[in-house]
């Protein structure tokens, strides 16, 4: 199992400590380093930044938001970057939900998320493999523009710029049964949000049988190295509260929806209520202890230790650490070894 240092994204401004701590993660001997974006910093710029400051650890987005650009302009920047980087992109996408997708990006939420990923995926790796002129008759990300008030004009173009990698691992974050399992035909790997490695069975219908080789399966965790349990849970309850109470519509909210799935339904809705009622720090609160522990590596290091042990024992791959403590780097990179 491999390790990958996650970073996510800004809060008010830019985070001073995140270069060294990607820095760390390389000389520590983590695979990959890897950025996000919600709505305020994107995902691309940052973890340039990164690569222009490392020489050999991976660089993945998890994840870069579909709504955000058109696929074509995502390849532009995937392989832009892989360029620069010599050979070091992992490109990772999500589909987002209705609220920012709508509210941020001023798009539709496609109806049919499947095939609108599909679809993008499709467009991306065209670009990528360039062994044509991009073309794709879509129902969401139609390649020339069919609409009637356009010009009539587009032909499809082959990037002008040659692809340093055909190849370039396409990943997808898909929280969904249906859009996990596309994800497994589709990607070459899959960035589960949440991952408790105690119910390995709410994904076992949609990961079938076996993956291909290769396929990555690399699932973000919270780490901290501390005494106190409860207290080092907060921050990932902080961050729970936020997605299943604030990352989506009452009635649509996907990361509520996983939680449920995963044993916690009462819970997710009492999260949500306490939230959109205002009552933050109540529904921060309101997140179950358990909940919280089981999809994290939290407390002193022979507890991580004994609980890593679960992590390696199922088809993870890659176990993307969110953690802005190098001491936490540290531990799990010679717990690891």
């Amino acid at each position: 199992m491999r390790l990958g240092l996650a970073l996510g994204y800004w809060g008010r401004g830019p985070e001073a400590r995140h270069l060294a701590l990607a820095q760390e993660a390389e000389r520590l001997g983590y695979d990959s380093v890897w950025t996000a974006e919600a709505w305020g910093s994107d995902a691309f710029t940052a973890l340039t930044w990164i690569g222009a400051h490392t020489s050999r650890i991976r660089l993945g987005t998890a994840v870069a938001q579909m709504a955000a650009r058109s696929p074509t302009a995502t390849a532009m920047h995937a392989l832009t970057l892989d360029h620069l980087s010599g050979g070091r992109m992992l490109l990772g996408l999500g589909l987002s939900g209705p609220q920012v997708v709508e509210g941020w990006y001023g798009r539709p939420f496609p109806k049919s998320p499947l095939t609108a990923t599909r679809e993008y995926v499709d467009v991306v790796r065209q670009v990528l493999a360039r062994e044509g002129p991009v073309a794709l008759d879509g129902r969401f990300h139609p390649l020339p523009y069919p609409g009637d008030d356009g010009t009539g004009l587009g032909k499809p173009l082959k990037s002008i710029t040659h692809p340093l990698r055909g190849d370039l691992p396409v990943l997808l974050g898909a929280e969904g049964p249906k859009n996990i399992a596309q994800t497994v035909r589709i990607a070459d790997g899959w960035l589960p949000l949440y991952w408790s490695p105690t119910r390995t069975d709410v994904y076992e219908a949609s990961l079938g049988d076996g993956l291909r080789e290769g396929f990555m399966v690399a699932p973000l965790v919270r780490a901290t190295v501390c005494d106190d349990v409860g207290e080092g849970l907060l921050p990932v309850k902080a961050m729970l509260g936020f997605y299943i109470g604030g990352m989506g519509h009452a009635a649509r909210n996907f990361h509520a929806d996983l939680m449920g799935r995963m044993g916690y339904e009462e819970e997710a809705r009492r999260v949500q209520e306490l939230f959109l009622a205002g009552r933050r720090e109540e529904a921060v609160l309101a997140v179950p202890d358990a909940f919280a522990d089981e999809i994290s590596l939290v407390g002193p290091r022979g507890r991580i230790a004994e609980r890593l042990q679960a992590w390696r024992k199922g088809p993870i791959t890659d176990l993307l650490v969110l953690t802005a403590d190098p001491h936490t780097l540290r531990v799990l990179a010679n717990l690891n070894s």
